[in-house]
């Protein structure tokens, strides 16, 4: 198990799961990050952050520190 924010572009995994019960892991859950979701690291910013993914058909830009919210299991 890793966490979203220590993926690298290109990396695909599947989501484990939202880590606490703060507003912004439910935010996180309503807007794809469900366990067993497909998930795929595209890109960063040019200093880093925001993050650009992709969870299921959906592109979304996140913050490093929304990221680390989310659990997932890599594919190797």
């Amino acid at each position: 198990m890793t966490y979203l924010s220590d993926m690298t572009p290109g990396q695909k995994g599947k989501v484990i799961g939202c880590m606490d019960d703060s507003p912004i892991s439910r935010r996180l859950t309503e807007l794809g990050f469900t366990p067993g979701r497909p998930v795929v690291y595209l890109r960063d910013a040019p200093l880093r952050d925001p993050l650009e993914v992709q969870v299921g058909h959906c592109f979304l830009s996140l913050r490093h520190s929304e990221a680390s919210l989310v659990a997932v299991e890599v594919e190797e």
